[in-house]
C-alpha cells in the first residue's frame, strides 16, 4: 500500500474522522448505559460514510482508474 495513494484524500480523511468521532460518542454512551446516545453515535458513524462518499463524488476523492481492455484473438480449446 505504500506505493499507492490508497485513502490519502480529503474525502477519506474527513469521512474516517467523522466516523471515529461517532464511535467515540457511541462508546461513551455505552459506558453511561444510555441507548439514545449510543444510537446517536452510530448515526454520526453513518454520517461520516455519507460525507466521505459525497466528497468523493464532488471530486475530492481518488480519481477512478480505467480498467485495461483485454482483447482475445481466437479461442483455445
Amino acid at each position: 500500500m505504500a506505493g499507492t495513494s490508497h485513502g490519502h484524500t480529503p474525502a477519506a480523511w474527513t469521512g474516517v474522522t467523522i466516523a471515529f468521532i461517532g464511535f467515540c460518542i457511541s462508546g461513551a454512551f455505552t459506558v453511561m448505559a444510555s441507548p439514545v446516545g449510543f444510537w446517536a453515535g452510530l448515526g454520526v458513524v453513518v454520517l461520516g460514510g455519507i460525507v466521505g462518499m459525497g466528497m468523493s463524488a464532488a471530486g475530492m476523492g481518488q480519481p477512478k482508474r480505467k480498467q485495461p481492455h483485454v482483447v482475445q484473438h481466437g479461442s483455445q480449446s
